[in-house]
């Protein structure tokens, strides 16, 4: 049986110096199964923050959604509106995509902290457009589910079709 002939696997790409080098390498050692020339210590930091940044995408496409929806449903201007919905329909296709069961929960138990970072945002982009009656109505606690942020609904609709 002949002996197969591994490629050579650069190892000498550093971390802190060319990650994208780094990674494409440590790449190559693992598909290699050459597990010993592994950079583990970089390589388990780099896996948790693949998690890190997913986690932090879906909390600010949250906030950005929610935000916007405040916007459409407490602000009095006319203008802005069609920009918001489309805002809300982008930010709910690329949440969709990227929220995972354990996302999902841990969305739900974080929407009432994500909330006040949306609420404040609103406020102030309301606040900057003269319509701080309007920023102060903004509710004190979400007026949406999970289900409402992530569906189809939007205020404006609801106030011309109720």
């Amino acid at each position: 049986m002949a002996t197969r002939v591994r490629a050579p696997v650069r190892t000498d790409h550093d971390y802190d110096r060319d990650i994208y080098a780094w990674s494409k390498a440590q790449a190559d050692l693992l598909r290699a199964r050459r597990f010993d020339e592994v950079d583990l210590e970089h390589l388990i930091e780099e896996v948790e923050d693949v998690g890190g940044s997913l986690g932090r995408s879906v909390r600010n496409r949250t906030i950005t959604i929610i935000e916007h929806l405040l916007k459409l449903q407490h602000a009095p201007a006319g203008d802005p509106r069609a920009a918001w919905r489309q805002t809300v329909r982008a930010q709910r296709v690329k949440l969709r995509r990227a929220l995972t069961p354990t996302l999902r929960r841990e969305l739900e138990a974080e929407l009432s902290e994500l909330y006040v970072d949306a609420r404040d945002l609103a406020a102030g982009a309301l606040i900057d457009h003269g319509e701080g009656e309007a920023a102060s109505a903004l509710p004190a606690t979400c007026p949406c589910d999970l289900e409402r942020i992530t569906g189809s609904w939007l205020p404006d609709q609801a106030r011309r079709s109720g």
